[in-house]
């Protein structure tokens, strides 16, 4: 039989007193992080609760950028000849006239950019997703001139109260602005709401820049001339079956374009008109 050896056991020591085991001894880094473990539970759950907002701000921070940063910078250029008044709600109201694009863009579903400001020149977004038919380009293009007309005629109404006349030369601008996007040619809105009325618009259109040009001389009025040749010259080639179907519009759809864009001009018109004869009597 094979004898087996008791497993050895710590004696006790010779005073009589019983043994102790001390624990090991840790770390000073190892304490360190004992202590700040509760700070880091805390730390670990606001980043949770913050993650969503920092993670929207990382996505629209090119939106911001890019609209907010060129916004910016058109109020402080505008505001280096007209005060920055002056400046903060022209540049508003060419950004509620973009807001119309953007708005009747995505009713379509089409993909657009955020809006981008140019001092002296205006705003532009881009379509990322082409229209279409001259319908959609047309609704499209006459959505910028509605919002900032109506964004304009919130300017008159404010003088009223307020009897302020900044609020008349912010309107006035406005209603010329809108106007003069209505010039059916090239990139300009109405160049854009002509497809769904006639596209033999752009004649009178390029007419009407030409004159502009020449009686006021601006390197704007040239580019925007220059620019729209190409789409002027489209209409003595010969069409695509796909380019025809393109410009297929419907007698209601016809009627209903020309109702809105003669009428707006007339009301931008009507606009201009008594706002200047109010800052004239101011």
């Amino acid at each position: 039989m094979e004898e087996t050896t008791p497993p050895l056991r710590p004696e006790a020591p010779p005073d009589g007193t019983s043994l102790r085991v001390d624990p090991p001894k840790m770390s000073v880094g190892a304490r360190i992080k004992r202590a700040l473990g509760p700070v880091g539970a805390a730390v670990a759950l606001l980043f949770g609760k913050l993650k969503f907002i920092l993670l929207a701000v990382v996505k629209f921070l090119p939106l911001i950028l890019k609209t907010g940063g060129t916004m910016i910078l058109s109020i402080g250029a505008y505001a280096l000849f007209w005060g920055w008044k002056f400046a903060l709600g022209f540049v508003l109201l060419i950004f509620i006239h973009e807001c119309g694009h953007l708005v009747v863009a995505k009713r379509f579903g089409l993909k657009v950019s955020a809006p981008m400001f140019i001092p002296f020149m205006g705003a532009f977004i881009v379509l990322k997703d082409a229209p279409r038919n001259a319908w959609m380009e047309a609704c499209v293009g006459i959505g910028g001139p509605l919002f900032g007309a109506l964004g304009a005629a919130g300017c008159y109404a404010l003088y009223w109260p307020t009897q302020n006349p900044l609020f008349l030369a912010v309107a006035y601008s406005g209603f010329f602005l809108n106007l003069f996007n209505l010039v059916p040619i090239g990139q300009l809105d109405g160049g854009r709401i002509a497809t769904a009325l006639s596209p033999w618009l752009w004649v009178a259109g390029v007419v009407i820049m030409g004159a502009m040009a020449y009686m006021h001389p601006n390197f704007l009025l040239i580019l925007i001339l220059l620019m729209s040749l190409p789409r002027l010259f489209s209409l003595f080639r010969p069409k695509s079956d796909a380019e025809k179907r393109y410009f297929e519009v419907t007698p209601a759809q016809r009627w209903t374009m020309a109702v809105l864009y003669f009428g707006l001009m007339a009301g931008l018109v009507a606009g201009m008109y008594s706002s200047h004869v109010l800052v004239q009597a101011n």
